[in-house]
């Protein structure tokens, strides 16, 4: 039984840190309707500034206050310089350039900091907490990452359901000449959600640097987990991409404890297939199709 809830308190840990990407990719396709593909590796880029700064003497919570701050230029610039070039075109155009961002930024981190692992500091301890005399599998740091995830979750509801940016967005994303007739300016609605959802995925890539290793791709499996769990609960929803999350974690933990650490890739892939072929909008999906 204590194995069990240990295994039970990693997933929901693991869980939270794909619900704050899967979270990221959901603030990005509900303000501009694409999936970026290079969130991982623009998390990876301000969690090595962060690095940098602890290792030049500052705290870790001013290297957090920067690398947000650099990813919300980050995702800024991106969507000016680069996405913007592509919009109005097919959509795969936007696929595929997120794709060879991906790539680029990569390379750029390993050329900069090197390919070599380094050690991330935590802001809390890792030490289980403990309970009736027996150390459990949940630190404060844990503790941390949950109470983040909640907070962000939080902050993208209100945002989208009782804000006039969030509606701009919004409305920007699903027909912007429409969005135009009305007032909004809908470049600036697309520049501040990339802005926007590149902040918060700096916020995930810092959630699992914490207490672990950190290499130019160790973003890498992280972007998979989080886009299924994106997908499980649906990209429109902020409290899908939590349960979604949440749920991905879970079962990864299981399978891994109790089949087999090996198949935990091919369980995730099985998820998302069977969601898209089930509900392909995702547990929270509430969007119908309309007709003219």
């Amino acid at each position: 039984m204590h194995q069990f809830i240990n295994v039970t308190l990693a997933g929901l840990v693991q869980g939270a840190v794909f619900a704050a990407f899967a979270l990221a990719l959901v603030l990005i396709w509900r303000s501009t309707r694409i999936v970026n593909f290079a969130q991982g590796a623009m998390a990876a880029a301000t969690a090595f500034v962060a690095l940098a700064l602890i290792h030049g003497g500052q705290s870790y919570w001013l290297a957090l206050v920067v690398a947000l701050v650099c990813g919300f230029v980050f995702g800024a610039l991106v969507e000016r310089v680069l996405i913007r070039r592509v919009e109005g075109g097919p959509e795969l155009n936007a696929v595929i350039v997120t794709l060879g961002l991906f790539v680029a930024i990569e390379a750029v981190i390993a050329i900069v900091a090197g390919n070599q692992v380094q050690a991330f500091p935590a802001p809390f301890s890792l030490r289980g907490f403990s309970v009736g005399g027996t150390t459990v599998a949940f630190a404060p740091n844990d503790l941390y990452t949950v109470l983040a995830v909640v907070v962000v979750m939080a902050l993208l509801i209100a945002l989208f359901r009782f804000t006039r940016i969030g509606l701009a967005m919004r409305a920007s994303a699903f027909g912007q000449e429409v969005a135009r007739l009305l007032g909004v300016r809908v470049g600036r609605m697309l520049t501040l959600g990339w802005a926007l959802a590149a902040v918060v995925g700096s916020l995930a890539g810092l959630l699992i640097a914490g207490g672990g290793i950190v290499s130019p791709s160790f973003m890498d499996g992280l972007i998979i987990y989080g886009f299924v769990a994106a997908v499980l609960g649906g990209l429109d929803s902020p409290v899908g991409a939590v349960v979604g999350g949440l749920l991905v974690g879970l079962l990864l933990a299981y399978v891994s404890q109790y089949v087999d650490k090996n198949l935990v890739d091919i369980a995730a892939l099985v998820v998302l297939v069977v969601v898209l072929l089930v509900r392909p909008g995702g547990l929270f999906s509430s969007s119908t199709a309309r007709r003219a």
